[in-house]
């Protein structure tokens, strides 16, 4: 039987649903002499903000049963490097539509930085990172309430012509309302889920592992609550979704996708595997075939 792994997601088409995720594969640069990356559908790159950013102390990795804690704090050279620098070093070797993350800690840094990265020509999607906190409103993150993404989103939409992709934090009671507030507000797409928070204390140290205290927690661990949130915004609203958390295998791709999701990134495995991604791409048509899916952009939840 005949597979078909294209995706499309906003009229951007992507050879195969398979996206390393933002943060667990930075510009490519430690991927590349692997293998090649054109096999991928698309890369999310190292998450962008307006200034340089060094990020937070160390140690900023703490390891867990099914998963990993991270607390890195968006550390990154700037969306001037990004733009001059990173993007072209990476068009070297790959040479496909890239989703560009996007973070900021006002609504200003994110136009800012959406309105500079939509004119960059290989940048397909852009996927803004609403899990950051908001720094003139106390702290609270942009994403967990449904006004102040919806302001972001807003904010965005108003400066770029490219589809965005609001990436949203399961942090939140209720992640389905804040999905309908982004859509009525403009968002193209959602790319979800961000990290859970999580801590771990060491026990002889009598103190917390993480510099930060707490981190984001991703891996295995997450895979059943990121289906769970997946499916319910794909319920909620009528655009693509990207489904992300604990995917390690063709298996769990493909139940992301008939939870609702479109498309998926591959996060903590590839710190654990690098060559997960290209794995799973090659397993990928063997599973469709043997569950008699010829096409997975028909998967969809009929439940």
């Amino acid at each position: 039987m005949e597979v078909n792994m294209k995706v499309n997601l906003s009229g951007v088409e992507l050879d195969n649903p398979i996206i390393p995720a933002s943060g667990t594969f930075g510009f490519g640069e430690e991927f590349k002499d692997l293998y090649d990356l054109n096999i991928l559908g698309s890369i999310s790159f190292k998450g962008t903000t307006r200034e340089p950013r060094f990020g937070n102390p160390t140690p900023r990795i703490a390891e867990c049963p099914s998963g990993l804690l991270n607390s890195v704090g968006l550390q990154n050279p700037g969306i001037d490097a990004v733009i001059n620098e990173e993007i072209p070093k990476l068009s070297k070797y790959f040479h496909k539509p890239l989703i560009a993350n996007i973070s900021g800690f006002s609504i200003e840094d994110y136009a800012f930085a959406c309105e500079k990265i939509d004119k960059v020509e290989q940048v397909g999607i852009i996927e803004v990172n609403i899990s950051c906190p908001n720094v003139k409103h106390g702290g609270m993150s942009f994403g967990t309430s449904p006004e102040s993404a919806a302001e972001v989103t807003k904010a965005v939409k108003e400066v770029t012509t490219k589809p965005v992709y609001i990436k949203l934090s399961p942090n939140v009671t209720d992640i389905a309302a804040i999905a309908r507030a982004c859509e009525a507000a403009g968002a193209d797409g959602f790319s979800l889920i961000n990290t859970l928070l999580g801590m771990r204390i060491d026990i002889k140290k009598r103190k917390p592992v993480l510099a930060n205290v707490v981190g984001g927690l991703s891996g295995p661990a997450v895979f059943p609550v990121a289906l769970r949130m997946v499916y319910q915004v794909y319920k909620a609203v009528s655009v693509p979704i990207i489904g992300m958390g604990g995917i390690s295998s063709a298996s769990d791709v493909i139940e992301m996708m008939m939870a609702g999701a479109s498309a998926v990134q591959i996060g903590s495995a590839n710190l654990v595997d690098p060559f997960i991604c290209k794995k799973i791409i090659e397993e990928l048509p063997i599973k469709m075939q043997e569950l008699g899916i010829s096409s997975l952009s028909e998967l969809k939840p009929d439940f």
